[in-house]
């Protein structure tokens, strides 16, 4: 089976994912998303994350309707901070028998030469990239790498930040959320 990972805080998980996860696993031949809620991101202030649990909570009712869509908390045991290298390892040696590749925004394919051992996720890895906008440019090594492929999905201007603040500011983002996680979200009372 191949397995698209798509990393993140998912501080919440909004309908955007949901979008870019379904268009990957519909329009390529990936078999599977896994959401994989990362604990702490080496480039993110641990602060401002809600608990590992309840995020991946959120993940999982976000997912659990939709076959093709998991929920994974395969990061929460291992070393912190998480670079996605450790965990492809990982994953690799628990699953020998699927194939993992992973999902990222072409924002994050920028900075992709910066990441812990990228040549080595690209020896072994694939990587579906879907679009986003803005200035800079793609290192020109990944251009036309055989291991990247770039997926014409829907470009989603939704970020989870957006979501936290709005609702800071007591706007209404539930059309933004999977109903259950709206419901999950307002019940706890988070980022008010």
């Amino acid at each position: 089976m191949k397995i698209g990972l798509y990393f993140g805080s998912f501080n919440p998980i909004h309908i955007g994912h949901l979008i870019i996860a379904n268009h990957m696993v519909e329009y390529s031949d990936l078999d599977q998303i896994w959401f994989v809620v990362t604990p702490h991101n080496p480039f993110k202030k641990k602060s401002s994350l809600l608990d590992n649990y309840q995020r991946l909570e959120m993940v999982y009712l976000a997912t659990k309707e939709y076959a093709k869509l998991k929920a994974s908390d395969i990061e929460f045991n291992l070393p912190q901070p998480n670079y996605t290298v450790n965990t492809l390892v990982h994953l690799q040696e628990k699953h020998p028998n699927h194939e993992f590749a992973l999902i990222m925004g072409e924002d994050n394919l920028k900075s992709f030469h910066k990441w812990k051992n990228y040549k080595v996720i690209l020896e072994n890895h694939h990587i579906y990239v879907y679009p986003r906008i803005s200035d800079s440019n793609v290192e020109t090594q990944f251009d036309s790498h055989k291991k990247i492929h770039l997926v014409n999905a829907p470009i989603m201007q939704l970020s989870s930040t957006f979501i936290r603040n709005a609702i800071k500011e007591s706007k209404n983002v539930e059309p933004m959320l999977p109903k259950n996680v709206w419901e999950y979200l307002d019940e706890m009372n988070f980022y008010r």
